[in-house]
């Protein structure tokens, strides 16, 4: 009994390190990914626009921000 609690402990600890792994690349990606968003916006505002009263058009960039999954908190509610 006692080599099976180590060895679940050994698995968990792999597991958590794992998960702090994962979350830094995705934390890294968004980053990356809010500067890509951020100079396309910019060179998009920059371009001179042919017809001001249209909104939502082909330039029209959505907030990437209201779908983000990243979640810093996971719930724990999931059960394997």
């Amino acid at each position: 009994m006692e080599r099976l609690n180590s060895e679940l402990y050994l698995q968990n600890c792999y597991i958590m390190q794992e998960n702090e792994r994962l979350r830094k690349k995705a934390q890294l990606l968004n980053q990356e990914n809010q500067t890509l968003l951020s100079e396309l916006k910019q060179k998009l505002s920059n371009k001179p626009n042919k017809h001001p009263k249209s909104s939502g058009g082909p330039n029209s960039i959505p907030d990437l921000n209201l779908c983000s999954t990243s979640n810093p908190k996971p719930s724990k509610s999931s059960k394997p």
